[in-house]
């Protein structure tokens, strides 16, 4: 994932992820309202309901892990909340390409998109690789613009579970460590020696090169964890509720990004 940055010029990064930085805050603070109201609704755990919420909003696993370590989770929740985004983070992995093509997406459109709607940053650009190098690089950069909300959607969760926390919760189970993307940075780091270094331009193929290759293994392994046992150890509520928060961002964006984009 990092040497993918390699191939992506600074500019076009800040650029794409500052035009959606608005788009990006309204549909987050959208979904995880509907989340919560889902998870009530469905009489799901709170914090199980939460970790699906962020995942589906954000990016997938990596924000599963930095909510679930501000608001105290136990490891079998954290496992639910992965089931539920792998399984619908596979489905998109397949099924976004094949819809962009039949609708007639842009590569920006479908860059986009993907960025907003699929899980997890490995089927983002898996996604939108196949699509063409434009949907690509888009993707990439909306993706990354959205990893940051992990932040700020971390410092709210632990003060909303520090408020109503029950006996059983202690303080310190609810102090906000924020476990930031370390990708992110190293990304960013990536694109800027691509960008202003030297001679970089030069090897950026063959460096993008490995991380294709990478990413054709993170795939395979996607694949072949999607097993029947997987399904039956989610559940149907939380299933539920994942898919129906999955369907919501990616009908609503899709809307929006035909519309305007």
């Amino acid at each position: 994932m990092v040497f993918l940055g390699f191939g992506m010029d600074l500019p076009v990064v800040l650029r794409t992820g500052l035009q959606g930085a608005g788009f990006a805050a309204a549909t987050i603070a959208m979904t995880l309202g509907l989340g919560w109201a889902l998870g009530k609704r469905l009489g799901i755990d709170r914090k199980i309901s939460a970790l699906i919420s962020a995942g589906t909003t954000i990016c997938g696993g990596s924000a599963i892990a930095a909510v679930g370590s501000v608001i105290g989770v136990a490891e079998s929740e954290i496992s639910v909340a992965m089931g539920t985004v792998f399984i619908l983070n596979a489905v998109g992995l397949y099924a976004f390409p094949v819809v962009g093509h039949a609708l007639g997406l842009t590569q920006v459109q479908f860059g986009t998109w993907a960025g907003i709607a699929i899980h997890d940053i490995s089927s983002v650009v898996g996604a939108s690789a196949h699509y063409g190098l434009d949907a690509l690089q888009t993707a990439t950069a909306v993706k990354l613009s959205r990893a940051l909300w992990i932040i700020p959607v971390c410092l709210g969760a632990a003060a909303i579970f520090r408020a109503h926390k029950t006996h059983r919760q202690t303080a310190t189970q609810l102090k906000p460590k924020v476990q930031v993307p370390w990708f992110i940075g190293f990304f960013l780091l990536a694109s800027v020696a691509r960008s202003f270094v030297p001679g970089m331009a030069g090897i950026a193929p063959a460096l993008g090169h490995v991380a294709t290759t990478g990413l054709t293994l993170t795939l395979f392994l996607i694949g072949a964890g999607l097993s029947a046992k997987t399904l039956r150890a989610v559940g149907w509520r939380p299933f539920l509720q994942g898919v129906l928060l999955w369907l919501f961002i990616s009908v609503v964006s899709l809307a929006i990004i035909v519309r305007f984009v």
